[in-house]
């Protein structure tokens, strides 16, 4: 029995729910770190939405990526050159590797000041470092430096995907709709 060719070009069902989840949770989280760094008058709110989300993306790309090691992968488009290939990928790990490191770093930077890391009303994680005013300055300011690069990252992924979409028009959105393509 053949496999439906539009079928295998789509990434897993989960991988590409996983995906638009992950989209709508990182664009958020960069809209309220600049929200935070720009309204004082908001940041306590804010604060308390970026926390628990953050936590929420590093769970979730840890199943993500899980889910990408396990599923198989669609080709890639004949019309991708092997550079843009090799791009894609690297993107595709700088990516998962940004969304890893920065709530890591976050958690370890509000750990080392001794902020409380609360999720959900009396529900705190434990910190991962110990207290030292040197390693928050240090942490804080590694946060800002991945946020700026995961915010780069995301916007080169996007214009390469609209690229393809409104330029080539090469049906590369398909692989990843979270609808059956």
């Amino acid at each position: 029995m053949s496999a439906d060719p539009k079928r295998a070009a789509q990434f897993t069902l989960p991988a590409r729910l996983l995906h638009w989840v992950m989209v709508a949770m990182v664009v958020a989280m960069l809209f309220i770190g600049v929200a935070m760094v720009a309204s004082l008058g908001s940041y306590h709110a804010l604060v308390s939405i970026h926390r628990p989300l953050g936590i929420a993306i590093l769970v979730l790309v840890v199943v993500r990526f899980a889910v990408r090691l396990r599923g198989p992968l669609p080709p890639f488009l004949a019309t991708m050159s092997a550079t843009e290939r090799r791009l894609a990928s690297a993107s595709e790990y700088a990516l998962y590797a940004l969304m890893f490191a920065l709530p890591l770093v976050g958690w370890a930077m509000l750990s080392a000041a001794r902020y409380p890391i609360v999720l959900w009303g009396s529900w705190h994680l434990p910190p991962i470092l110990p207290h030292s005013p040197w390693l928050y300055a240090a942490l804080r300011r590694m946060h800002t430096v991945l946020a700026y690069i995961l915010f780069a990252t995301f916007v080169a992924h996007l214009s390469a995907v609209l690229f393809h979409a409104l330029v080539k028009r090469d049906g590369l959105l398909r692989r990843m709709l979270p609808w059956r393509a």
